[in-house]
């Protein structure tokens, strides 16, 4: 009644008002996440068909084109070029004159449908209770993330037809109607990948035997008929090959990532290797189907079948990128007691499934076993060892919530603009920040090389023409101190050392330091400073792009001393191996000086002791120092590095408001209420 008499309306409109919006705003989103999905579909399309005709559907070619294998009339396994079963080829065979003609548009379009298939049944089958916003947004973001995965993008560019047998399990679990006709649907997927027979035990235990009975008759009859109509080509697959082995790329391919790949990568041979597999693959296949039952007692069908099709690429002889993915299916495991450590698993999977991972792993020695079986690993670990939480668990619905520090109070009124941005006191997930920290960096590499069109020559004139424009500002205003800094450093040998040393140790590692001690010790101010430092990257990113800069050191004509890479070939077009592995245009604005910058700010703001802010303020300075005195970067460099640090400031102020005052975090956890009534995030 007050309310209504102060507001002059009722209670009742106002909270009509709200859920109109609320769902407005749900409507608009579902509607661009469906856009989304167009533009990759159309994406794809002109990637696919956009190529010359024999770089694409090379499988699809090899199989249906006019020499293809199934127009001979010899064995299909002559050239070991194809790799399906001799149902597969059979089912084929008559489809060659069709497909033939439709190469290209047909098959492309087809496929796509294929997709899209899959992923709207997927999103239907997510366990309940399945709220209106999941619902609705569930079958466009399914869609989406299955366009970009690799297996998906892989099959669409070779034309191969590893999606089918997915879809067949799947619908054959979740639409069809009568266990006689899932088992009809996931015996065809087994005729067509016979290691799909796994899902036959996992009907039986799960009491839906008559599936499992249909799924053993109906691939029994599938390989008879083959069998009766190609006996010399069944013969061949089955015992010549035992079941495909060795058809195809060679299986110790890092394209096959299954466990008899890595096995024979290792190094393994011969009965040995064949007994090891066999042994490993029998572990994994009784521990998988032993979890999946679990799972689908539980209500969680979805998982139960992606938990299956994770094994059946473990212990597949051949596993290429077209037949992965199982592994995205997986995503809808949900794994972790706290809320932050709610989005670690499926961040993982999707990068592992859409990145290469030259991304996820850097380029180093040591760690070249765990990059060259990353899907091999996610797949066993989902199948195996990943604990995903029952619906019974009090976990399941709500994990433990994120403490959040008390809104600090802003000058400006409209200040912050995203107040669902909060400031998170606890830890974020550590496996998580590193692997985002992975990728981040891997795509700004990417970027930065790109920024020149992808090599050092391809942007020469117009780095150069802006070197002149920077240097006759620079005189303008009376500050073109770097010749006479690099000639006076060069005649020093211990400043040239000292300033040769500080440019290369501390780009990274005063970051990194800086990022490990706020993590540990004050993790509020770590998301703060970690998004300030993200920010101010990307605007970087953007001024290589749009501003392709050479240093005093790359402009021959004015007679700069390189002291760190020491004297460049300029006869070259990429003045040697060093600047072709990276864009040595990407100088405007400096990130040597603005991440320097950035660590200086950091210290300065949280340290407590006036020594330390001072001694963190050093920093830039002599990064200042040893940019321009090494001939690497211009003095208007270190003014756009400082800009782009304090818009990424500003910018996290502007969208989360203040940094709040967390000198005592357990008291401002206490003080902190949690959140009622909306979901909130943090950064």
């Amino acid at each position: 009644m007050t309310n209504a008499e102060r507001s002059g309306r009722p209670t009742e409109a106002i909270g009509a008002t709200a859920v109109g919006g609320s769902q407005a705003r749900l409507r608009v989103a579902c509607l661009g996440l469906w856009l989304i999905v167009v533009a990759l579909a159309a994406r794809q399309v002109a990637v696919v068909l956009g190529s010359p005709r024999g770089e694409r559907l090379t499988d699809l070619e090899t199989w249906v084109g006019p020499n293809g294998v199934l127009h001979l009339t010899g064995s299909l396994y002559d050239s070991t070029r194809f790799t399906g079963t001799p149902f597969g080829g059979l089912v084929l065979k008559p489809l060659t004159r069709a497909a033939e003609q439709a190469l290209g548009w047909g098959w492309t379009f087809g496929t796509l449908l294929l997709v899209a298939a899959l992923g709207l049944v997927a999103a239907r089958a997510l366990p309940p209770p399945v709220g209106r916003r999941t619902a609705l947004l569930a079958a466009p973001v399914a869609i989406g993330l299955l366009m970009l995965s690799l297996p998906v993008r892989n099959a669409l560019w070779l034309g191969q037809t590893s999606i089918i047998p997915v879809l067949l399990v799947v619908l054959g679990c979740f639409v069809a109607r009568g266990q006689r006709t899932s088992g009809l649907l996931i015996g065809v997927a087994a005729a067509l990948q016979p290691t799909l027979l796994l899902f036959t035990p996992l009907l039986w235990f799960t009491g839906r035997r008559r599936a499992a009975l249909a799924t053993g008759v109906t691939f029994a009859a599938c390989a008879a008929l083959a069998w009766s109509a190609m006996p010399h080509d069944s013969h061949i697959y089955w015992v010549h090959h035992m079941a495909g082995v060795g058809l195809g790329g060679r299986a110790d391919d890092l394209g096959n990532q299954s466990l008899h790949g890595t096995l024979l990568r290792l190094g393994l041979n011969g009965p040995l290797e064949v007994a090891l597999f066999l042994t490993l693959g029998a572990v994994v296949a009784v521990l998988a189907l032993r979890r999946a039952v679990r799972y689908f007692d539980d209500g969680q069908l979805l998982l139960a079948v992606a938990v299956t099709g994770c094994a059946a690429i473990v212990v597949s002889p051949a596993a290429w990128q077209h037949q992965l993915l199982w592994v995205l299916l997986a995503i809808v495991g949900r794994a972790g007691r706290r809320a932050c450590d709610r989005y670690v698993w499926p961040v993982a999977v999707v990068l592992v499934m859409t990145l290469p991972a030259g991304m996820l792993l850097p380029d180093m020695p040591s760690l070249d076993p765990l990059r060259s079986h990353l899907v091999l690993l996610a797949a066993l670990a989902a199948a195996t060892a990943v604990p995903f939480l029952s619906r019974t668990s009090p976990y399941y619905q709500s994990p433990v919530p994120t403490e959040y520090a008390p809104a600090a109070p802003a000058r400006f009124r409209h200040i912050p603009l995203v107040p669902l941005l909060r400031r998170a006191l606890t830890r974020p997930n550590l496996l998580l920040e590193l692997l985002l920290l992975r990728v981040t960096y891997a795509a700004y590499s990417q970027v930065r090389l790109a920024a020149t069109g992808g090599g050092i020559s391809a942007g020469r004139a117009e780095a150069e023409e802006n070197g002149r424009q920077i240097l006759g500002l620079e005189r303008a205003l009376h500050i073109d101190i770097e010749h006479w800094a690099n000639r006076t450093v060069v005649r020093i040998d211990w400043l040239r050392n000292f300033f040769d040393v500080y440019y290369e140790a501390f780009h990274f590692a005063a970051p990194l330091t800086v990022l490990a001690v706020l993590y540990w010790r004050r993790p509020a101010d770590y998301r703060w400073a970690r998004s300030a430092l993200g920010l101010a990257t990307l605007f970087a990113l953007v001024g290589f792009w749009l501003y392709p800069l050479a240093p005093p050191r790359l402009m021959p004509a004015l007679g700069f001393v390189d002291t760190v890479h020491g004297v460049q070939d300029f006869s070259q077009p990429d003045y040697g191996t060093f600047t072709a592995l990276t864009n040595q245009y990407a100088a405007m604005p400096s990130l040597h000086f603005g991440w320097s910058l950035w660590c200086g700010a950091v210290i300065a703001v949280l340290a407590r002791q006036w020594w330390i802010k001072a001694l963190g303020m050093l920093h830039p300075l002599f990064t200042g120092s040893a940019i321009v005195a090494t001939a690497n970067h211009w003095v208007l460099d270190a003014v756009g590095g400082a800009l782009v640090v304090g818009a990424g400031f500003g910018l996290v102020y502007v969208l989360t408001g203040p940094r709040t005052s967390t000198a005592d975090p357990h008291q401002a956890s206490r003080a902190a209420k949690p959140s009622t009534g909306r979901s909130t995030s943090s950064v």
